[in-house]
């Protein structure tokens, strides 16, 4: 047996956003009336929504939950997501130029600037991260590294600070995330230690932070680019991503073409496709307006904070 024997990393990329969506849908009756509402509330900011130059700062809480000291990401690791995020979620991440040119003019920044939390819910001094070791090899879609009774760590208020929690997943998930308007103490995002940041335990294809950036997305209430249906009968609810039959994994080449949508195809290179980290590079404008609608509306606190 090797002596450093390495966590074992996912060769495609795979969320379980809607599969803790579809659980809340079937647990919690007030969860489904509150998506239908904030679908209305949404369609009704983008008819007014302009896109604006300022930025929303987002405190961010780290909670790293590991078993073995490899699971005990650095601080440099943590340093290094953030800033993906904020060079993803403001349009300036260099990557952005292998956007084919019929898309160029979709590209946007989100507006959002993410910082780790400078203090913790009792006005303390924080770095921004929490560590827990636990006697759990791994967790799933179900919440229990959300809570210390079940081997993880409890969260920060999630109207004050978005909840990151890092950890061992299991059944090849990279993360998943909490769509808005769900309960406060699951409210977040979970992300796989090997997927998270660019150094450290983050590895290959899954090494350039792009996790964090699509799991966030579901948090900012974004869907999957092909709708989560394998037929072309989904989409995202945004105008301007073209509908895709499925997921696209891997490094396509440009044009995928699916569900007619040709001459350009499918636009897999959005960061709410399945493709590989560096296969990933954009947001665009339909989609910066249904996050403005959420920041406008169930994650407003983060906009007047």
């Amino acid at each position: 047996m090797a002596k450093n024997k390495k966590i074992a990393v996912p060769s495609r990329r795979q969320c379980g956003a809607m599969q803790a969506h579809f659980r809340l849908l079937e647990t919690d009756t007030n969860f489904r009336k509150r998506q239908t509402e904030l679908e209305h509330a949404t369609a009704r900011h983008i008819q007014t929504y302009k896109l604006s130059a300022g930025l929303t700062t987002i405190p961010v809480v780290v909670h790293v939950v590991y078993k073995k000291p490899a699971e005990n990401i650095s601080d440099d690791q943590i340093k290094s997501q953030i800033t993906v995020l904020n060079k993803d979620y403001q349009a300036k991440n260099t990557d952005k130029t292998k956007v084919p040119a019929c898309w160029k003019g979709l590209v946007a920044s989100i507006g959002i600037k993410f910082a780790l939390a400078t203090k913790d819910p009792q006005g303390n001094p924080t770095t921004g991260i929490t560590r827990t070791k636990t006697t759990r090899t791994s967790f799933g879609t179900g919440d229990t590294v959300k809570s210390q009774a079940t081997g993880g760590h409890n969260p920060w208020p999630s109207d004050k600070y978005l909840n990151i929690w890092v950890c061992t997943l299991g059944g090849g998930l990279l993360g998943y995330a909490q769509f808005p308007g769900g309960p406060p103490a699951t409210d977040g995002v979970v992300i796989l230690n090997t997927a998270f940041g660019t150094k450290g335990t983050a590895a290959a294809p899954f090494n350039k932070g792009r996790t964090a950036t699509h799991e966030i997305g579901h948090w900012l209430n974004l869907r999957h680019i092909w709708g989560d249906t394998e037929d072309c009968s989904g989409g995202d609810l945004v105008d301007d991503t073209p509908n895709a039959e499925g997921p696209n994994y891997g490094k396509p080449t440009f044009p995928h073409i699916t569900c007619k949508n040709g001459p350009n195809g499918d636009m897999f290179m959005d960061y709410m496709d399945y493709v590989d980290d560096a296969a990933m590079y954009l947001f665009t404008k339909g989609q910066a307006a249904r996050i403005s609608a959420t920041l406008n509306g169930p994650r407003i606190t983060f906009k007047s904070a």
